[in-house]
Order: C-alpha cells, then sequence, then structure tokens
C-alpha cells in the first residue's frame, strides 16, 4: 500500500504497511477502488450533462463516496466495498443516461455502413469520446468544404443518424489511441482531442493538436468553449488529404437494433442454433498480452455471437469472423459507456428465458486500462455477475485479500496466456427450454 493523504504519513512521505491511522491495505486497496470508480463515473457524467442529463443523486453519491475516504473516517472493509457496489449501480444510471442523451440529441442510432480511409481535400480529424463535440464542429463546417472524420472511438458516432447523415462528415481514418503518434503524423489536416486517451504528442503534429474541454497536452492549442473556427481555417490551410479508400466496415449494433431481433434470436437458442454469446472488449493498449483478445476471438465457434464495444475492438475488427442466421457474427455496439446497452441486451434476453444473466450462454471477456473501465466493472459486479474475465494483467491497486474475495464472491477472472485453453473450459448454460 501507500498512503500519504494526511500529516500523519510516515517519515514525512507515505505509509507503505499500515496507516498511522490505522488502516491496513486491504482498507486502502477498497479506498483506490471506489476513487477510481468514481473518476469513471464523473467522466461519464461529465459527457450526459454536456448532452443535458443530469441527475442529482448521482451528485449525492460521489459527495458521500468521496467522504468515505477521508482520513479517520472509515475502517471497515464491508462498508467500503459495499460504496464499490454502490458506485457501480450508480455508474449504470449514468450510462444510461448518456445513451440517452445520445439517442435524444443524435437520433437512435442504426446498424450503417462506414468508409474508412480518406477523400480528397481539407480534413479535420476527431478522437476522443465527446459525441457533442463532433456534433457542433459538423455544424461549424458547414459549407466550408472541409471533411470530418473519426478517430478511435469516435468510430460509433457513425450509427446516429443526425452525424452519419452530415455532409461534412466523410469517414474514419486509423484505430486504437496508442497508435495515435504515428496516424497523426501521416494525417495532414488538424486533430481534436476531445476527452481521455489523447498522449504528448511528437512534435511533427503538435502545433495541428487541438483539445476540448479539460482534455490540455503541454504545448498544445485548447479550444475556446465550442468555437472550432481556428480548427476550421487550419484545415483549409493544410495540404489537403488524397482520396485512399481502405475499406468499408459496419457499426451501429445499438442495443435497441439488437433487442429488435429478440424474438429471433431466442427461437435460435432454443432451437440450437446459437452455441453462445461472447461479449469481447472494453479498453485497448499497446501491450502485446492483448493480442489474447484477437486469438479469442478467432477461435469462437461459428454458430455463436460477438459482441463487442470501447476501443478493445481493434484487436477484433480487423479479422472477418464471418455471418451467422443472416447477422454479422462481430457486433458493434458502440463506446466503452455503452455496456449499458450489453448490459441491457443480456437482461432482456434472461428476462425472455426466465432465468439469471449467469445461467446465460454468455461469456464476459473483457480488456481494461484506465478508471472508466473500473466503474463498468463494478457495475457488472453490482449486478451480480460472476465469471467475468479480465485482463491483460490484474489491477495493481487489489490487495492480496481484496482480489481473493472478489474471485470467491464473482468468480472474477484473469485471462491466461492461451485463449483456446480458456475457451474449453467454457461451462454452457443449462439447456434453455
Amino acid at each position: 500500500m501507500f498512503c500519504n493523504q494526511c500529516e500523519q504519513a510516515a517519515h514525512g512521505t507515505g505509509c507503505t504497511t499500515a496507516g498511522v491511522c490505522g488502516k491496513d491495505e486491504d482498507v486502502q486497496s477498497l479506498q483506490e477502488l471506489l476513487m477510481y470508480g468514481l473518476k469513471g463515473v464523473a467522466a461519464y457524467a461529465h459527457h450526459a450533462r454536456k448532452l443535458g442529463v443530469t441527475d442529482e443523486r448521482v451528485n449525492a453519491f460521489v459527495e458521500e463516496a468521496l467522504f468515505s475516504t477521508l482520513t479517520n473516517v472509515s475502517f471497515d472493509p464491508e462498508a467500503l466495498l459495499e460504496l464499490c457496489l454502490e458506485c457501480g449501480r450508480v455508474n449504470l444510471q449514468v450510462m444510461k443516461m448518456l445513451d440517452e442523451g445520445h439517442r435524444l440529441r443524435l437520433g437512435e442510432p442504426r446498424p450503417t455502413m462506414v468508409r474508412e480511409g480518406t477523400v480528397a481535400g481539407p480534413g479535420i480529424l476527431v478522437s476522443g469520446h465527446d459525441l457533442a463535440d463532433l456534433a457542433e464542429l459538423l455544424r461549424q463546417c458547414e459549407g466550408t468544404g472541409v471533411n470530418v472524420y473519426t478517430h478511435g472511438e469516435m468510430l460509433p458516432a457513425h450509427a446516429y443518424p443526425r452525424l452519419s447523415e452530415h455532409p461534412n462528415l466523410a469517414g474514419h481514418y486509423g484505430s486504437a489511441w496508442q497508435n495515435q503518434k504515428a496516424e497523426f503524423v501521416a494525417f495532414s489536416g488538424p486533430i481534436l482531442m476531445t476527452s481521455n486517451c489523447v498522449l504528448i504528442p511528437r512534435e511533427a503534429y503538435r502545433d495541428r493538436l487541438f483539445t476540448a474541454g479539460v482534455t490540455a497536452v503541454p504545448g498544445g492549442r485548447r479550444v475556446k468553449g465550442s468555437d472550432f473556427s481556428e480548427v476550421i481555417r487550419m484545415a483549409l490551410a493544410s495540404p489537403p488529404l488524397s482520396d485512399d479508400f481502405v475499406r468499408d466496415t459496419e457499426v451501429g449494433y445499438h442495443h435497441e437494433a439488437i433487442l429488435a431481433h429478440a424474438g429471433a434470436i431466442v427461437d435460435a437458442v432454443k432451437a440450437g442454433q446459437i452455441s453462445r454469446f461472447f461479449l469481447i472488449g472494453g479498453c485497448d493498449g499497446p501491450e502485446a498480452a492483448r493480442s489474447y483478445y484477437t486469438d479469442y476471438a478467432a477461435q469462437t465457434p461459428a454458430d455463436s455471437f460477438i459482441l463487442t464495444l470501447g476501443c478493445g475492438k481493434y484487436r477484433i475488427r480487423n479479422q472477418d469472423h464471418g455471418t451467422h442466421l443472416g447477422l454479422p457474427r462481430l457486433l458493434d455496439m458502440g463506446q466503452c459507456n455503452d455496456a449499458y446497452g450489453a448490459i441491457r441486451v443480456a437482461s432482456a434476453l434472461a428476462e425472455a428465458f426466465g432465468c439469471g444473466v449467469n445461467d446465460l450462454p454468455l461469456t464476459l471477456v473483457i480488456s481494461w486500462l484506465e478508471q472508466k473501465a473500473v466503474a463498468v466493472l463494478l457495475t457488472l459486479l453490482s449486478l451480480g455477475v460472476k465469471g467475468i474475465v479480465l485482463g491483460p494483467r490484474l489491477p495493481a491497486f487489489l490487495s492480496p485479500n481484496v482480489l481473493r474475495l472478489l474471485q470467491e464472491r464473482y468468480d472474477l477472472r484473469l485471462t491466461s496466456r492461451a485463449p483456446s485453453a480458456d475457451l474449453l473450459q467454457l461451462h454452457r448454460a443449462p439447456a434453455i427450454a
């Protein structure tokens, strides 16, 4: 453990074995789990607020949870664990708010083909997660001849009709956040970062990198409010992009789009035509160990479906997973916050089958990186979801005892080095009649 939040910090630097206040490493671990979950909640709530959706109950919980981590407030692991689970429940509400805000502002998402690559002419690249910023940029680009491209987790923007139908939205460029330094150098126009997943830029594109909202980098250009005029002027003055078609891909399997097929899905499972559903997604990152997710998806049965979301999709979307029952086997549900949609789908199927979510033929294989993923994990645990496979490494802030507790209560698992062996160990859900 390490804690230096009060004046009593050991040796004036920090407590490392036990707190002078009396807390042990398990209390410290649970406090950190709560704090990181709260950071994820705050990020999603911030996006929802920009879309005009708020809930005072969320604010009240954040106050209570932060208060609980002050010095000499709570030393009880069970009380802290309950706050962590409540953080997960609150995050579910916040993700629902964000889903509603996106749909109200941008229209109902639908399956949509996306052109990947660039077209001839000036362009702006938009990365991050903030669809409200993208919508406003597109509005300001009207009549300028400037094309706008999505990058990273902005890919799902193309599923929303009020964005996809905009004449200035030209397509998608690049891949996940960890590849941005090379991809941004190769993009000749300005780049707008709207949220987290920004890296300290290379000099080669630093003067072309703009940040919006709380996002900022040393030496970068910060957009004031929602005035993107400087970004647009730079696009017009920059060397134009060339016509470079990469491929067409499909996004937009929002929970409503999937649940529109709920009756057929239920019948197909009962008839033995669908063996299993896999949720493979979350965060991407640079580690070689994340190839686990690519290999895992490649070895899933041909009569199964793969749901994906977050930038973790980039580990599995470059492979051809084929089709099954007239649908693509790989169904892109959206951004990381669209974990809410995956929960909606699982809950609806469980209700249709008259069973619990843990009894469904469903396997969750989650990749994590940062604090929003912690919030989503807490949401799943708060719903009692068991058997989650998490990787590529376990959170360093979990003490051995806290990890053991989560494993015992929720069967939390770590990805192995052999996805084929993990697949063989799957226990199919009981037959649903």
